[in-house]
């Protein structure tokens, strides 16, 4: 397995992982896969990782700006997902080991993720790569219907001596 930058010739496979995580009910807010021009404006240049095997891509990882403001020109939001038939065999890890180095590479000094409660296997992740829990927002937003409260997660830079 590897970790490489994704391309968009990778859509097809990213947005079938990214399909899976949204039929679960407890990735994302989201309801449906975007096309690949939305996403990629939504997403930074850098940063944009696929883990692979034998051409095929088990798993992929991004990040988002929190905000358009200058000051927060430094802080990223994470999205990584695994493909099901891939979880349990350390992909998340190794694309959030990555993400953090590449994260840093950019000059970025925090990442971070709002997790649903539910998603057990994603807030033990955060943890094992080093993220922290700060805090929950309670009842911010819906999902067919439901309130869902959201984890939130972040990892500080150790390059720019503020985490």
């Amino acid at each position: 397995m590897k970790v490489r930058a994704m391309t968009p010739q990778d859509w097809e496979q990213v947005s079938q992982i990214y399909k899976e995580g949204i039929s679960t009910g407890i990735a994302t807010f989201e309801l449906n896969v975007p096309s690949y021009e939305s996403w990629d404006q939504a997403h930074l240049e850098k940063c944009r990782l696929i883990a692979e095997e034998e051409g095929n891509i088990l798993g992929w990882a991004a990040l988002s700006p929190v905000s358009s403001r200058c000051v927060y020109g430094g802080v990223g939001e994470v999205s990584v997902y695994v493909a099901s038939k891939s979880r349990g065999k350390g992909v998340g890890k190794l694309l959030m080991e990555r993400l953090i180095e590449e994260s840093e590479e950019a000059g970025l000094w925090t990442i971070q993720s709002g997790i649903f409660p539910e998603n057990q296997a994603s807030v033990k992740l955060h943890e094992k790569v080093g993220f922290r829990y700060i805090g929950k927002r309670e009842r911010v937003g819906k999902i067919h219907g439901v309130w869902k409260d959201n984890l939130l997660f972040e990892k500080r830079s150790k390059k720019i001596g503020i985490d």
